[in-house]
């Protein structure tokens, strides 16, 4: 079984690849006018980002069995 801090650094490596795809979103936004599906990803992934880093502190501080 994996230790809960090997879990948390995949959620925190995960993480950062939502970061580089919200960046990604944003750069698609400044390039096209009207881009209103980036925006609404950008959002979604900012929600799915601010949750990965809550589960990275959560397993961080849990206790290991």
């Amino acid at each position: 079984m994996e230790s809960l801090t090997d879990l948390a650094n995949e959620v925190s490596n995960l993480e950062g690849r939502v970061a580089d795809a919200i960046f990604e979103t944003v750069r698609a936004q400044l390039r096209a006018d009207g881009a209103d599906e980036a925006k609404e990803m950008e959002r979604r992934l900012a929600k799915v980002r601010r949750s990965l880093q809550k589960a990275e502190v959560l397993l961080r501080g849990a206790p290991e069995d």
